[in-house]
């Protein structure tokens, strides 16, 4: 009866022991992945700021070239005209209505 418990006891600690050892193991994978995750996380912010400023830039290229005369982008100059002349009705129409 007491060899049983003892051997019962001891395979409880070794169960114990396996199980803490696991936790410590999954611990630190979990802080190594937080910070890969972290790392991704800028990496990411940083493309899609790159990238905001490359579509940009692609929009500015394409409205040059249809004020140069490029005939690919007179539709865009077109377009752009008229949202720069809603937009200047628009703030004509308010200044009216404030009475200036």
């Amino acid at each position: 009866m007491l060899k049983d418990l003892e051997h019962n006891f001891l395979e409880l600690e070794k169960r114990v022991t396996a199980v803490h050892k696991n936790y410590r193991n999954l611990s630190e994978r979990y802080l190594e992945l937080d910070k890969e995750h972290e790392e991704l996380k800028k990496k990411y912010d940083e493309e899609r700021k790159k990238n905001q400023v490359l579509a940009e830039e692609q929009k500015n290229i394409k409205l040059y070239s249809a004020i140069s005369g490029n005939p690919e982008h007179n539709r865009l100059m077109k377009n752009h005209i008229n949202r720069l002349v809603k937009e200047i009705d628009s703030c004509i129409a308010q200044l009216q209505n404030t009475g200036l």
